[in-house]
């Protein structure tokens, strides 16, 4: 056995006081849920006892076990014992709603006589209630975790085991505050609406990724301590820092964000759900009552204004004149892009509003899009319009098209060449006008546009959809006006009949059958983000997604293009013809590997909120970077003058980092929604579930990793 193995194995240490104090309230917790499981087995579940006594054990495990005398020789040990006492011991006991077992657990006449009198005394009742309130835990969390991370304060614990075990109550006690109104363990009441609990836990995460990211990237140790002790298994004090960062900065976040996603899921869900005042902590994911969702449209004057199709068309005028500037700047302008409209708008401020637009509320890009007009111009000639091909009535020639684009904007660096953009508008402008010239219907749109498609797909994890609001009306309407439209107004071009309709797929939010509908039945309502991915309905147009291998195929190039034009921003992997193995070899792979199409489609599909999260942090990252060059290009053309950047380059990280972490946390809920969905039992769901799961961690690793790589900004100028 060697000397270091030996060494951990006589690290177990034995406080009594802590070990029989364990003891005691496992012996206690389970002589109260055993008479609790028997009158209310649906409140106490065998689950619950297990939580309590992973939640004990956690903690004892954190201070008996060889973390705790690692923790004086590795910072990486210490957190990871910070993180037991902070994140899994105590959210773990509020999980197991301890208060009445433990109360039932002791004997009848300490409970009745002793404690009793004491838990109905009125101050006590203003004191909890004062304690537990949101902002009081949130603050007790916060104080609590930044103030025992002060060099001074850290290194005094690592001094003195007295104050050591000081930190460790005051990690579990703040812990067990700042989860209470989260889980809001039974018979506690709820202070705060459900829907702020993400926001809460989205507070905290900011807080964890900061002091995180301080420990990864720092370049100095900043715990003299471990500057001092022997090093143990090769590493040096900066590396053992970086390491403890990333496991405070990964795992923690996890344990923020998960809570976070499932809460909002099931706030943005179609049926609804409860503020949580009457209800405890977990209840709030199993039962839920209907509410009325939100309605963009019944909003006063903003809902107006969006009905309106003069609206509408002064936005699309909008961009016209910006894209007519663009094209003029490109053809006459200075070739340098950073100092030319066609470099900088397009590229740096159109994606990326585009794609915050998209995550914020819905596919607005289409309702203003320019080419719209175009395709009115070519309708209107008069010509005899056919039917589009029926072989091309899918996505693959539109898949085929987004591929090209993709890889022609890195093998010919389409940024850095304002020419080539402009004629790049002038030839979408004139295919849009051509194609609906010729074809009826909305034919460009939903089945060539490469713009198009990529926004469908991101508008799946968009939280507004446009959907009818109430089904039996619409049961009853005999002129379908929604899809045929009427004198007045048309229908939907891209056949998409509303009450058949489900989710943002081949929707280009243009409101024609809003203004149609007789009945004013269709609204801009909230949906759950990603959840239509689960569900596989007979869609409207599209049919299931189960049986649509090119829309899942399309979905695979959106995430892998995510990750691939992000990384070959790096000087290390500008590469073109990697560029096209990336996307196009490894979904091919990944269908080929597929046991079953269905499930194929419908996994390949769980990974868009991942690819969405990466287009965002990257966007965010030339948006940044690129701030003041919209103002620079026109002071060269108009005089004018500039802001300063928005954005440090620690606090985009930040962001960027949060953004994949809320993309991986959905994927893979989405992804075991429809693994038990295929399978019920859990082993087989958890074998369909499993590598799909890698794909998306790998996905994610590698994120974290070109966000990590210094960026070659070819085209932008930094001021």
């Amino acid at each position: 056995m060697s000397p270091t193995t030996q060494a951990i194995l006589g690290s177990w240490s034995f406080n009594p006081g802590l070990t029989v104090g364990a003891v005691v309230s496992l012996i206690l917790y389970f002589r109260g849920w055993q008479i609790l499981h028997r009158i209310l087995p649906r409140r106490f579940p065998v689950w619950r006892l297990n939580a309590f006594i992973g939640g004990v054990a956690a903690i004892w495990i954190a201070v008996e076990s060889p973390l705790d005398a690692f923790s004086n020789l590795l910072l990486s040990a210490h957190m990871v014992q910070h993180l037991l006492l902070l994140l899994v011991g105590p959210p773990l006991i509020l999980l197991a709603w301890p208060l009445l077992p433990l109360l039932r657990g002791l004997p009848r006449k300490i409970a009745r006589d002793a404690v009793g009198p004491f838990l109905v005394w009125p101050p006590l009742h203003r004191i909890a209630r004062k304690i537990t309130h949101p902002i009081t835990c949130w603050m007790a969390m916060a104080v609590t975790l930044c103030a025992w991370h002060v060099p001074a304060a850290f290194d005094l614990t690592l001094r003195s085991p007295a104050w050591h075990k000081i930190e460790h109550g005051c990690f579990v006690g703040a812990s067990l505050l700042f989860w209470w109104p989260v889980i809001r363990p039974f018979p506690g009441r709820a202070r705060w609406p459900l829907w702020s609990m993400p926001l809460y836990l989205l507070a905290s995460d900011l807080l964890n990724t900061i002091i995180s990211a301080i420990f990864t990237f720092s370049d100095h140790v900043f715990y003299t301590q471990y500057l001092q002790a022997p090093r143990l298994f090769g590493t040096t004090a900066i590396s053992d820092q970086s390491c403890a960062g990333v496991i405070m900065w990964v795992p923690g976040s996890l344990f923020f964000l998960i809570p976070a996603v499932v809460i909002a899921v099931r706030c943005l869900s179609p049926t609804g759900l409860s503020a949580g005042r009457k209800q405890p902590a977990l209840e709030i994911f199993r039962s839920a009552r209907r509410e009325a969702p939100f309605d963009l449209l019944a909003v006063p004057v903003a809902g107006a204004l969006l009905r309106t199709l003069t609206v509408r068309r002064a936005m699309q005028a909008l961009l016209l004149i910006l894209a007519a500037l663009v094209i003029v700047d490109g053809m006459f302008g200075s070739q340098v892009s950073a100092f030319n409209l066609a470099g900088v708008l397009p590229w740096t401020y159109w994606r990326a509003f585009a794609v915050i637009a998209l995550l914020a509320a819905g596919n607005f890009f289409c309702m203003a899009c320019p080419f719209m007009l175009f395709r009115e111009l070519g309708r209107r000639l008069g010509l005899r319009q056919r039917s589009w091909p029926a072989a091309l009535r899918s996505k693959w020639f539109a898949i085929v098209l987004l591929a090209l684009f993709f890889w022609c904007y890195e093998a010919f660096q389409l940024w850095d060449k304002p020419i080539w953009t402009a004629w790049l508008i002038i030839n979408y402008f004139l295919i849009a006008f051509a194609i609906d010239a010729l074809f009826r219907g909305a034919s460009f749109c939903k089945y060539v546009c490469p713009i198009g498609q990529f926004q469908f797909v991101m508008s799946l994890v968009s939280p507004l959809e446009v959907k009818v609001r109430q089904a039996d009306i619409c049961a009853h309407c005999k002129t379908h006006d929604c899809l045929r439209g009427n004198e007045n107004h048309r229908g939907c071009e891209m056949n998409l009949y509303l009450p058949k309709k489900s989710g943002n797929f081949d929707c280009t939010f243009c409101l024609d059958c809003v203004r149609a509908c007789p009945h004013d039945n269709i609204g801009i309502l909230a949906a759950a983000p990603g959840m239509d991915i689960v569900r596989d309905p007979p869609r409207s147009s599209v049919g299931r997604f189960s049986q649509r291998p090119d829309i899942a195929v399309l979905s695979l190039l959106f995430v892998f293009a995510a990750f691939a034009t992000a990384a070959f921003m790096t000087p290390s992997a500008r590469i073109s013809i990697l560029m096209l193995a990336v996307l196009a070899l490894i979904p091919a792979a990944l269908a080929v590997a597929a046991s079953f199409r269905d499930s194929f489609c419908r996994f390949a599909m769980s990974l868009v909120p991942l690819g969405a999260a990466m287009w965002a942090a990257h966007y965010l990252f030339h948006l940044n970077t690129g701030w003041n060059s919209i103002w620079t290009a026109l002071r060269r053309a108009a005089d004018a003058t500039g802001w300063h950047s928005l954005l440090a380059a620690d606090s985009l990280l930040t962001i960027q980092a949060v953004s994949l972490d809320a993309g991986l946390l959905l994927t893979l809920y989405l992804a075991w929604r429809i693994a038990r969905s295929l399978a019920p039992r859990r082993r087989k769901a958890f074998a369909l579930f499993a590598p799909w799961a890698g794909v998306a961690a790998a996905l994610y690793a590698l994120g974290i990793w070109v966000f990590l790589q210094p960026m070659d900004m070819t085209g932008v100028l930094r001021t």
